[in-house]
């Protein structure tokens, strides 16, 4: 992992965002010659079901059978439609 100044960092904060953004690494922020931070990407985006999928794997055998069932099933209630939540 590389590593910045804070001092750096400052001067060139956007450059920085965009190489982590870009290259998928990260950097450690130093102070003084110290660690102090480090700087990494964040995990790509990921839908509900995605997030959830091996939910059922940690649950006892039973129950996730049951979850896997609920969850194909939805509920009747749901939709696919997306909602701006600020919209008056």
């Amino acid at each position: 992992m590389k590593k910045i100044t804070a001092t750096e960092l400052a001067r060139n904060l956007r450059a920085v965002l965009d190489r982590v953004r870009e290259s998928n690494s990260g950097y450690i922020v130093e102070r003084g010659g110290q660690p102090v931070v480090q700087l990494m990407p964040t995990p790509g985006a990921q839908t509900a079901e995605q997030a959830l999928a091996d939910l059922y794997r940690t649950l006892p055998p039973a129950v996730a059978e049951g979850w896997v069932e609920d969850a194909g099933r939805g509920h009747p209630g749901l939709d696919d439609e997306l909602r701006d939540p600020w919209a008056s």
